[in-house]
């Protein structure tokens, strides 16, 4: 993540009942759910670029039933954020919880974890440029998905709200709208299923810049 934001302070704001944060979390944690029961039975994958705390995801295994059939990985450059994402995983006896510091751009991270079933994209599209928003969407979310599998994203509703160009970035690219939060909150969470044809992931691709919106 951009070097001039202390990200690890910055996410005591999700521990502040009614904050922006809290509330966007709280929607994004019930549609992770979601997408878990929906989920085929067998062994599950799932994707968090920009990870974070891992609390959007981790928060939701530690009580669900599949939580023992999932295999993840998440990619957040933060050491100190990574650290605790790591330390929840295991108190909650995640084992299968892979928690990464690096740059979470880079294709390459995703090798043998990609196709998956779910994808989070939460904290990103509000921090990279439209362009890299579009290119993200268009090119590369569906190397990462497996036929059917759902991408789960967020993106602020500030002016020029870009919400609907994003929703219409993932239909034109073989992704089905599933759910959209209501327009009213300073926040979007979005839920889009891929219905497309498998996709090779692109090693060596660079899917966005963090910190240049």
């Amino acid at each position: 993540m951009s070097a001039a934001k202390d990200w690890h302070q910055w996410h005591e704001a999700y521990a502040q009942p009614g904050s922006r944060l809290a509330q966007r979390l709280g929607v994004v944690r019930q549609q992770v759910r979601a997408a878990l029961d929906t989920c085929p039975p067998g062994p599950l994958r799932v994707i968090s670029v920009c990870a974070g705390q891992g609390d959007d995801l981790l928060s939701v295994l530690r009580d669900h039933p599949r939580r023992d059939d999932v295999a993840a990985r998440l990619i957040e450059l933060d050491e100190r954020n990574a650290a605790v994402a790591r330390a929840a995983a295991a108190a909650a006896g995640l084992g299968a919880i892979q928690v990464i510091v690096a740059d979470a751009a880079p294709t390459n991270h995703y090798r043998g974890m990609a196709p998956a079933d779910i994808v989070l994209f939460c904290g990103v599209f509000g921090n990279i440029s439209d362009e890299d928003v579009e290119r993200t969407v268009s090119h590369y979310c569906a190397q990462l998905c497996k036929p059917g599998a759902k991408v789960i994203w967020t993106r602020h509703r500030r002016e020029p709200d870009m919400v609907p160009k994003i929703c219409e970035w993932f239909e034109h690219n073989n992704f089905d709208g599933v759910w959209l939060s209501e327009p009213g909150p300073s926040f979007a969470v979005g839920v889009h299923r891929y219905v497309g044809e498998p996709r090779e992931l692109d090693l060596g691709g660079q899917m966005f810049t963090f910190g240049s919106a």
